[in-house]
Parts: structure tokens; sequence; C-alpha cells
């Protein structure tokens, strides 16, 4: 890797505690990058008076450093939005787009092919600017740009023959995951989707459109694309493309949680301490914060209020730890019972089911364990733990650093 130390680079935006950019640009090369939040009145003194080298700029701030910039490249002009600025040779602020590219390659990513088609753009922010140049650059038939107050029935129903979906918005992002700015159900034509955000890595929309069998993206694949050609402004240098799936690839699995689900018993609480210990993230037991929630035990809980009214405060603790970064989450064992957990599972986590012989299974401290046949329950529960899962592995020893390591080893860490 480069050494640029003399570098002083960043990001500015509103709020950036979500943001994956110091570890994406930390592997393209080594320069300082910090986060600068601020609002916007402060960032036209922050551009012409903080101490930096070169900034990305990110929501909601892309058209608004434009006016504080000395140059501007063509590109940028024309998609109306910044999201890069450098120094020139005489000390004044260059703006460019990098979004362009970043948004370029995560189409060819998906196999989303716009030409021809028509483009529903959601959102009307910079992002969007970007969005609707490159799928007009792409010759799509036509280009429709709404924004959030626009997403209505009667105004989406006039949209009905759209057949690519661009979200702009941060409809949908961390720390309020599990929304979409749209139902798909408004469009019978939709053949893929592009969702900008990058956190959760599922976003609700994403998975929407997953479980209709649509192509789909988001955002992190574009985020590194445009870091990549970013770093390349910062230095001067050039970076292999094939950096970028390297790059995405090991950001992404660094950031999602590992989630493990299993029958009542298989070992999640064990392994997942001993995962924990192995890797330095926080481990979180949905159950026992369920059980932190409710101050009383689970089977106090059942006893008192019933399997529904537990199963809600599952999702509740669900919803909550789930779009989170870098956790080890242990889950109870019938959290795949509800069809709504599923997109939850999936949206900020790699899921390892962990299948273990149901002869060998306790039940003591197990409401639904102790009331059902275990057998009866594992085939009803077996397929479910498949569909949410992203691997399988049998739990086929007590050696729990050995089980551990064979997540570890599957998840590439």
């Amino acid at each position: 890797m480069n050494r640029y130390e003399t570098l002083k680079c960043g990001l500015i935006g509103k709020t950036l505690g979500h943001s994956y950019s110091p570890q994406i640009h930390a592997e393209f090369a080594d320069y300082e990058y910090k986060l600068y939040e601020m609002p916007e009145e402060e960032v036209g003194t922050f551009l012409k008076t903080a101490d930096y080298t070169a900034l990305n700029v990110t929501i909601p701030y892309k058209k608004t450093v434009m006016p504080f910039l000395d140059e501007i490249s063509p590109e940028a002009l024309r998609i109306g939005s910044v999201n890069t600025i450098t120094r020139t040779k005489d000390g004044g602020l260059r703006g460019d787009n990098t979004d362009y590219y970043g948004f370029s390659y995560m189409l060819d990513c998906a196999g989303i092919d716009v030409a021809g088609k028509k483009v529903l753009v959601i959102g009307n922010g910079g992002s969007s600017m970007t969005a609707r140049t490159v799928a007009e650059d792409r010759k799509a038939r036509e280009v429709v740009i709404i924004g959030r107050a626009d997403n209505r029935p009667e105004v989406l129903a006039t949209h009905a023959d759209c057949e690519v979906l661009f979200n702009t918005t941060p409809v949908g992002m961390y720390p309020n995951a599990g929304v979409s700015p749209v139902s798909l159900d408004f469009f019978p034509k939709l053949e893929g989707i592009v969702d900008v955000i990058y956190n959760p890595a599922v976003t609700r929309l994403a998975h929407d459109a997953k479980e209709r069998g649509l192509k789909w993206i988001t955002g992190l694949t574009m985020l590194v694309a445009q870091a990549k050609m970013a770093s390349e402004l910062f230095t001067g240098g050039t970076i292999d493309d094939a950096e970028i799936e390297r790059v995405t690839e090991k950001v992404g699995n660094g950031m999602k949680n590992i989630l493990l689900v299993g029958m009542p018993g298989c070992g999640k609480s064990t392994i997942g301490s001993k995962l924990a210990e192995l890797t330095g993230r926080t481990f979180v037991d949905t159950d026992a914060l369920i059980v932190e929630r409710a101050g009383v035990s689970i089977p106090e809980i059942f006893a008192a209020h019933g399997e529904a009214y537990f199963r809600k405060l599952e999702t509740e603790v669900l919803a909550e730890v789930s779009q989170k970064s870098a956790l080890i989450l242990a889950t109870g064992g019938g959290v795949v019972t509800r069809p709504e957990n599923h997109p939850l599972c999936n949206q900020n986590s790699i899921v390892a089911f962990l299948n273990r012989d149901i002869s060998i299974l306790p039940k003591d401290g197990r409401p639904i364990s102790q009331s059902r046949d275990l057998g009866e329950l594992y085939r009803e529960r077996l397929p479910l733990y498949r569909a949410v899962c992203d691997f399988e592995i049998e739990v086929d020893t007590p050696d729990v650093t050995a089980n551990a390591r064979k997540i570890l080893d599957k998840v590439g860490l």
C-alpha cells in the first residue's frame, strides 16, 4: 500500500456516525481520513479556512458546497453536484463527482440494464442527479424523479410502467432501518432496484426486491467504487479496479453482524460468546435482552402472557439490535417463525444456522421445547432456518472453539 502521510483528507456531512468511509479509504492508501460533521451554515467557513488537503462530501451537502469552489469539473457541472474536493496548484478548491463512476459500476455489478426502459428515481438531492445522469447516458427511455413529498399512492400509480427503480433518499438507513421508501406493489413491470443506502447492507427495499426475484443492489459497492476514484484524485495515483471487489467484501463482512439461528439448546449463546472472544466484538443475546426488558424470565413471560406476547417482544428487540454493526447476535430458537423477523435477520448480518442433533438438545428453561415434540418442532423450523441463513454448520463436536472457528472460516474473519 502506498503511503501519503502528509495528506489530510476527510468527509463532510450532517450526520456521519454511520459512515464506512474511513475504513474504505484505509484499504486504498495510507493517509489521514477524518469525519467532519457540521450544520449547513458552517460548510462555507470550513471549506475556506480548515486545514485539509482533500475532502469527500456526502448528503445533504453535495450541492451546498458548489458556490464555495473555484473550479468544478464539467461532469460535476452537468450532474449538478459535487462529492469530491481537491486543491488546485494555486491552492484553490476544485470539485469533482466520483459518484457517477460509482453508480455506473454498481449498475454493472447488479446486471441492471436501463437502456430503453423507464427509470423512476425517488429523491431529488445530489445523488438523484447522479442517478438521472447515468440513466440518461445509458439510454433510458424515460427518467422520472419524484421527491419524498410526492411519494404518494396517487402519484406512484401513474408510474406503474416503471421498469427500474432507484432510491436516492436516506429512507431505510441506519438508525431507522426496516422501512422502505415505497411499496413495490405499485410496479408490476419492475425488473430491478438500486438503493444507494449501504447501512444496513440489505435494506427493506432490497429485501422486497429479492423476495420478488428482481435484480437488486445496495450502495456499498457504489461507495467503494467512488472512493477508489476519489483516492486516485487525492493521491494522483492509480488503483486497479479489482480492488473494488476486494474492499467491498472485506469492509462489508467486517461491518456486518454475525447472527446465529438454530433450535433451542443448539449452542447459540455459548458459541456466540466464544465468537465475541475470538473477534473482540460485542456479544448480544436477544433472549437476555427480552428478559431484561420484561423484568422476568422467559418461562414466566410465557406463563403470564403467552407465546404471542413473547414473540412481539422478540421482534422489537431484534429490530433494535439487528440494524447495528459488527456485533455477535444469538437469537431465540423460534425467531424464524415470524416472517417479519426474516428481513430483520438479514438486513445487516451474516446469518449462520447451527444445526445440532436433536437427540442431545436440552429442554430445561425452554417452554416450547418442553411443550412440543422436538422432532416435529425441528421438521417445522428446519426450512425456515435454511431460508434465512447464509450458511449452515453442523454443531457435531462439543468443542466450542472449533465450532466458532467453523463460522469464522465461512465469514472470512
